[in-house]
C-alpha cells in the first residue's frame, strides 16, 4: 500500500528555517518523482517543488526560488524540503505527492500529475 507520511512542520518566526520530511512506503521510491505542495486556508493547493526519481532534476515554485531546497535519499525512501528565510506568506498545510508516472529527469508542479497524497504538515510562520 502506498503511503506518504510528512514530518517537521511548526511554529517559526519570520526569517527562520525548517526542514520537512517525507517518508515513503509502499513503492519503489526512486521510481517516481516526488513534489510538495502546500494549502493555505481560502486558497487552492499549489506546487511548491519537485525532484527527479534520480534526484538529477529539481523545479521550484517562483515564490520559493532561493529560499527552499529540495533533497530526496532514496536509500532511506525519504524526501526533504529545506526551507530558510520563512515569511508569513509561507504559513500553509505542506503536503508530499508521489507522481503518476516513471518517466525519468522529469518533474512537474501539476496537481494531476501527482496521484498519491500524505495528510499533511502545518508550517505557520508567525512573529
Amino acid at each position: 500500500q502506498v503511503q506518504l507520511v510528512e514530518s517537521g512542520g511548526g511554529l517559526v518566526q519570520p526569517g527562520g528555517s525548517l526542514r520537512l520530511s517525507c517518508a515513503a512506503s509502499g513503492f519503489t521510491s526512486n521510481g517516481y518523482a516526488i513534489a510538495w505542495f502546500r494549502q493555505a486556508p481560502g486558497k487552492e493547493r499549489e506546487g511548491v517543488s519537485c525532484i527527479s526519481r534520480d534526484g538529477g532534476g529539481t523545479t521550484y515554485a517562483d515564490s520559493v526560488k532561493g529560499r527552499f531546497t529540495i533533497s530526496r535519499d532514496n536509500a532511506k525512501n525519504a524526501v526533504y524540503l529545506q526551507m530558510n528565510s520563512l515569511k508569513p506568506e509561507d504559513s500553509a498545510v505542506y503536503f508530499c505527492a508521489k507522481a503518476r508516472n516513471t518517466v525519468t529527469n522529469w518533474v512537474s508542479l501539476r496537481k494531476y500529475e501527482f496521484n498519491a497524497w500524505g495528510q499533511g504538515t502545518q508550517v505557520t510562520v508567525s512573529s
